[in-house]
């Protein structure tokens, strides 16, 4: 068994830890997908409440960002005519913001402007559809395209250039945890685990003392030594293959991605940046991907099939974390 742990541990966290607390659990559906979540607890702790208040937080971002609901605030925005702006909520903003810096950085292997691709080859809301043609993959791209996009990060708004389609499914998930993860640190519970399709964010610790602890799944056939990581103040996000096939667009070509990386996790102390980042590393695969996680100190574990054989190959800045 291996470990990775955070460089720092939350004196705070520490600090109030109750170790005659008990963990709750609570989940639900959200996004196509299930979301759950753990918390130190307390008997005046109202677990239905608490239920009441993640449910409606999810509601809110989906009501924001869903691809798939078609009166969504971007939806919307995909159906609105080309020069019009649109002003967007802190929530919208955030990830729009994150997901433009991201696509600059990874050079447009993430790009939240996939939405016409992603159609296209059957993966949104219209579902399976046959192989799209050449030349309507280079209509498809002539319309996506993050520099397109004029986002003023001033006055939180962005502009239809016209036929261009957002889809956040890279990137809204991990948003989403961070999300549940802030509303209820303010709700007053500090040590919570929470988890949406697989992408998950810790804070504090386990009343027993340890921290949340999480195990990557190794993808069928990979023979990685178990990796356990220790979620104090901590996100990981997992892309690939493996569980939904070749799922994932390359932006600067329309194409589905077919470059070996059956399962790509990112660690981060956010899962809004760990989930966009396990889809661009995912994109650019094994080579330029940890040259561009060595570049970014991405901390990243790259599981890769060619033929028969599987390798891994871990980022410095997750060897860091594994350091003894």
């Amino acid at each position: 068994m291996r470990f990775a742990v955070p460089a720092h541990l939350d004196a705070s966290a520490l600090a109030d830890r109750d170790s005659r607390a008990t963990i709750g659990k609570l989940a639900g559906e959200t996004m196509g997908t299930t979301w759950s979540v753990q918390f130190a607890t307390r008997p005046h702790i109202d677990a239905a409440r608490i239920r009441v208040l993640i449910e409606a937080r999810l509601a809110d971002i989906v009501a924001q960002m869903s691809h798939w609901e078609p009166e969504s605030l971007l939806s919307q925005f995909n159906r609105a005519d080309g020069g019009q702006w649109t002003t967007l909520p802190v929530d919208f903003a955030t990830v729009m913001a994150k997901g433009m810096a991201i696509a600059e950085w990874s050079d447009g292997a993430f790009d939240p402007t996939v939405g016409q691709l992603v159609d296209l080859w059957g993966f949104g809301p219209k579902g399976p559809c046959p192989a799209p043609a050449p030349q309507d993959i280079r209509r498809g791209l002539d319309r996506s395209g993050w520099q397109r996009l004029a986002y003023d990060a001033t006055t939180h708004r962005i502009r239809q250039p016209g036929g261009l389609s957002l889809d956040f499914s890279g990137i809204a998930k991990g948003y989403a945890v961070d999300a549940v993860a802030d509303m209820l640190v303010g709700q007053g519970l500090r040590h919570i685990l929470v988890e949406i399709g697989g992408e998950l964010v810790g804070r504090g610790m386990r009343p027993d003392g340890d921290p949340w602890w999480v195990d990557l799944e190794n993808p069928p056939g990979a023979l990685c030594a178990p990796l356990r990581i220790a979620l104090h103040g901590l996100a990981v996000a997992t892309s690939g293959t493996y569980r939904r096939g070749h799922h994932s667009i390359d932006p600067r070509t329309g194409l589905p991605v077919h470059n070996g990386v059956v399962s790509l996790s990112v660690i981060d102390r956010s899962a809004l940046a760990a989930d966009a980042w396990a889809t661009a590393l995912t994109v650019l695969g094994t080579v330029a991907g940890l040259n561009l996680a060595a570049e970014r100190q991405i901390a990243a574990r790259f599981v890769v099939q060619q033929g028969e054989i599987t390798t891994e190959h871990l980022s410095p800045a997750l060897k860091a974390l594994m350091a003894d």
